[in-house]
Parts: structure tokens; sequence; C-alpha cells
């Protein structure tokens, strides 16, 4: 039965080709100890080179390692290639504040990828089954609202050089240990596995047999469930991919990124929650732990929230800035940006952005003011202000405004003219040697007091990087 059902599965999915190097996970257990019985029964049929690969995760001391020897004896009996190797669970437990099991997977998985470039394998095939994909979506509904996570286990993934595939999912446990009984297999038995303290073993133990007694079968209607919610999210997936390929390019900044939100928002939802995964796995190297459903719900909330200017926090120092209409992603700097330079006169300075405040001493009819680019200070003013300085914003700097009769906060002028709230820290400001703002460079001049008649002065203009 089992051979039928994995025969008619592998057809279907179109699985493997011909000629491949496949690897198969092995832990000594039923599952993957009938997997790799079938695979070798079919290697010569498809022209497969068979690798079986056993780990030790050092977490039974003296059984863990009788596992892989155990798999170690079968693959020399049966002339299967065999590799085996020790990783130290524990170890990453606690150096990564790690659940066992998580740890225990994420060097498992390392291992297997260094292991397929090793042998250029085509395929890495993992003993889950239809009861395991079960497992998978039940536990996943009670932990989250999140569609995505109702996904199931797929059936095929890229992975290293290849593909994880899992043929076992086309039949339930009972149909394994049945064929472990019939091929005269005595396949190891791990008692963790009927230890509680794992969530999965619980459902394991407790919950899919409630499940199964209502309907045996019904490991393959939830495949067939998670086939097609795989199915609808690949499609989904590229048409966001295209839509946030529209919006920032084909190759985004791998550092930040910046949308239009009205722009957005004339997606449909389903996109917008797709483009917003898409955009936090081009900036996170790998996705953390600590994000969950709940940022996603920030983020939609602060993209429709009335305040001009907002921001959340991410995991991994991951924010979220909203200003007026754009909304900017940025992994945060550990301490705002620092600059501050001496402008010769006559001189220049040259700002990070590429930009160029240049100062000239002028008089008579070479005198000419224009625009926000532009800024005079009269010889009577030059010891009062000297030397001058070009530095980004402190918190509490103010500049003197025409008409007002006093100083208002750069920080209100930067809101007043909009200026997106992640740009604020590193705009450049002309200081005086007291540290007053004079200018808010290519923005908005301070009205310098007792500037009175000019006749002679220091002209300084702004020249922004091409």
């Amino acid at each position: 039965m089992l051979q039928y059902k994995v025969d008619q599965f592998i057809k279907q999915h179109q699985l493997f080709h011909h000629g491949a190097t496949v690897m198969i996970g092995v832990s000594g257990g039923p599952d993957s100890m009938a997997l790799l019985h079938y695979l070798n029964k079919q290697r010569h049929k498809w022209g497969w080179k068979i690798i079986a690969v056993s780990i030790d995760h050092s977490l039974r001391n003296e059984e863990s390692a009788a596992d892989v020897q155990y798999v170690n004896h079968f693959c020399t009996t049966n002339g299967i290639l065999f590799e085996g190797g020790k990783v130290d669970t524990p170890r990453l437990k606690r150096e990564q504040s790690l659940g066992t099991q998580e740890a225990a997977r994420q060097l498992r998985y390392d291992f297997f990828k260094k292991k397929m470039e090793q042998y250029r394998a085509d395929y890495l095939v993992l003993g889950h089954h239809g009861d395991d994909q079960i497992e998978t979506m039940v536990m996943q509904l009670t932990r989250s609202a999140n569609p995505n996570a109702m996904k199931g286990i797929p059936v095929q993934r890229r992975f290293a050089t290849g593909y994880i595939v899992r043929p076992f999912l086309a039949v339930d446990k009972q149909t394994i240990e049945a064929y472990c009984v019939t091929n005269n297999l005595t396949p190891r038995r791990d008692p963790s596995n009927e230890d509680d303290v794992y969530t999965r073993n619980y459902f394991r133990n407790h919950v899919l047999p409630l499940l199964k007694n209502q309907n045996p079968n019904m490991f393959q209607s939830v495949q067939k469930l998670s086939e097609a919610i795989q199915a609808d999210n690949e499609y989904l997936d590229q048409q966001a991919n295209q839509a946030l390929n529209q919006m920032i390019g084909a190759n985004p900044n791998t550092s930040h990124v910046q949308l239009s939100i009205n722009l957005f928002k004339k997606y449909p939802f389903a996109l917008q929650r797709r483009m917003f995964h898409l955009i936090l796995n081009c900036l996170y190297n790998t996705i953390p732990s600590g994000l969950h459903y709940g940022h996603e719900q920030q983020f939609f909330n602060l993209l429709h929230s009335d305040r001009a200017n907002a921001s959340i926090d991410l995991p991994k120092d991951l924010q979220i800035h909203k200003s007026y209409k754009t909304v900017q992603f940025q992994i945060d700097q550990d301490d705002p940006p620092f600059f501050s330079k001496t402008l010769p006169v006559p001189g220049e300075v040259t700002l990070p952005s590429g930009a160029l405040v240049t100062a000239s001493i002028v008089s008579g009819d070479q005198i000419t003011e224009d625009g926000e680019h532009r800024l005079l200070i009269s010889a009577d003013n030059w010891d009062k202000h000297f030397p001058l300085s070009i530095r980004y914003r402190k918190n509490g700097d103010r500049i003197f405004v025409k008409g007002l009769g006093g100083r208002k906060k750069v920080k209100d002028i930067f809101i007043d003219k909009k200026i997106p709230l992640k740009e604020r820290d590193s705009w450049p400001l002309l200081v005086d040697q007291e540290g007053t703002v004079l200018w808010i460079i290519g923005l908005s001049k301070g009205s310098i007091p007792n500037q009175g008649q000019i006749t002679q002065c220091i002209q300084l203009e702004y020249q922004e990087a091409e």
C-alpha cells in the first residue's frame, strides 16, 4: 500500500528526475528507515546515487550515538553510501537562548546543507508524513492568526544545491509502521517522542488521536488543503513581487526601503501584506525568531494612522518610519549620525551627501542673494559669528525667524516643511561660534540680528550633490 501511494504521489508532483544524486535524512526511527528502504529499492530504476545522512544531536548520550551507528550498519549491509555527523545542540541552545527543538533543527539543516554542497546533491529527502502535516497545521492554527502559517509542510522547496522533497506526505504513520513490519525493519525508538513537555508531542499524543477518530483519512484532506493554500500563496507572492518591483525596483537597497503610502494603498490588501513581508526578507539576513504577526498589524496601524510622523520598532533594530506621504524601513544605527566641520573663509566643505558649501568674500556689485541656496553675512558681524561650522542638528536647536521676533525650534521647521523623519538627523546646519543656528542649509535661512546695510560680506552657497 505504501509503495503504490508514494509512487503515485511522486509521479503527481514530479518530485525526482532520473540519474539524480539523492540524499536522505535518516534518524534511525520508523519514518526515516522506511523512507531509506523504499528509496533504496527505487534507485536502480531511477539511476540514483543515494547517500544516507545521520546526525547525533548530543541530546541522549549513548542512545543518540547508537542511532547513528544503527543507520551506518544498515547502509553498510545494503551497499548505501553513509555520512554521519555530530552536532552540539546543548551548546547552541545555551549560546543563542533557543529551545531544544529549535537549536537541534538549526544544526541539523546546517549539516544537511554542508553535505548537499559537498556531494552537489539534487535532492534532500525527509520522512515527514501525513500525520506530521496535520500536527503542523493544527499547531499553527492554535498559535497564530497569520494565514501564511496555514501553508503547512511543503512537498518540495529549494534548499542548498537542489530541493527538499517529502514523498511520505502521501501516507500516514500507521501505513509507515505497517511497511516496517512487512519489510522486517527494526527501527530505533526515541523515548523523548513520548514526552509531552514538547508541544508537538502533546499534539501528537493527545490531539491527533481525537481528530483521526473522527476521520481516519483526515491526513489526505489536510494535505490537499495545504497544497491548495501553497498554490494560492505562490501566485499571490509572484503578484506581490511584481508590484513591489514597480515601486522600488528589481534590486532594492538592502539597508533601507522607502515607499509611497498612496501608491502602496492602491494595491489589494492581500498584496500589501505580502509586500510587507518581502521587504522584511530583503532587509533581514535571517528572519528573527522574535518577529510575529503582531508586527504586521502594527505596520498597518501605522500606515493608516492620522499622525503625520510616527515610527515602530521591529526586532534586530529594524525601524519603520512614517513621514507624511512616505514610509521607510531601515535598520537603525546604534547612535545618531555625527558630522561637524569648520567652514574656512574663503573655502568650502563637502558634506557626507556629496553636496558642497562654499564661502567667499564679496563686495559691491558682487553681492547677490537668491533663494534658500545662498546666505549673506555682513562684515559687521564677522567677529560675532566666527568661526563658522557645519554640523548635524542637536536637541533643542533653534533659529531666529524673520517676522517672528524670536527663535523657533529647528524640529518645528522640519515639521512645517514636511521633511521625512529619518532625514532630519543628517540635515546640515550652519552655526556660529556660540552654536547659534544661522541657516538650515538649503531649507530655511535665519534672520541674523543687526545685519544692517551690507557693503562687504561673506557669501555662502549651497550646491546639491549631482
